[in-house]
């Protein structure tokens, strides 16, 4: 695991939208803005069950973000990494969670029937700039 430098470690914990890069079963890639938690050495994110990222990760666990300072978007931090756990179990909690971050309320788009999941994401490359 590579560490977040400290000089960048704000962005991830402040309301700041990741994008993800995941590949599909053809090589390509696809991008998808997510709202992230950070805990100190790993980056979280959350989706639901069967949408296109969560089909690619559990295909192929390689990952990469980029996440810009909403302050200066000539500030950011880039990871590569890989998926180290997928877990179902308080992942509604987690979106909640996420959601008060990034909205200041509960989560509000739930689905009857939707079953949410968290991705816990270890850095292995870290750039920065700015």
């Amino acid at each position: 695991m590579t560490p977040i430098p400290a000089s960048h470690a704000d962005i991830l914990s402040r309301p700041s939208f990741a994008h993800i890069a995941t590949i599909g079963t053809n090589g390509l890639p696809q991008v998808t803005p997510v709202w992230i938690d950070y805990d100190g050495s790993c980056i979280r994110f959350n989706t639901a069950r069967g949408r296109v990222k969560d089909r690619k990760l559990q295909a192929n666990p390689a990952i990469a973000l980029s996440v810009l300072d909403p302050d200066n978007p000539y500030r950011y931090i880039g990871i590569q990494g890989t998926v180290i756990a997928v877990t179902e179990d308080g992942a509604i909690e987690h979106i909640h969670a996420l959601s008060r971050k990034y909205t200041g309320h509960d989560y509000q788009h739930l689905r009857d029937g939707e079953v949410r999941v968290i991705y816990t994401i270890r850095p292995e490359r870290v750039w920065t700039m700015g």
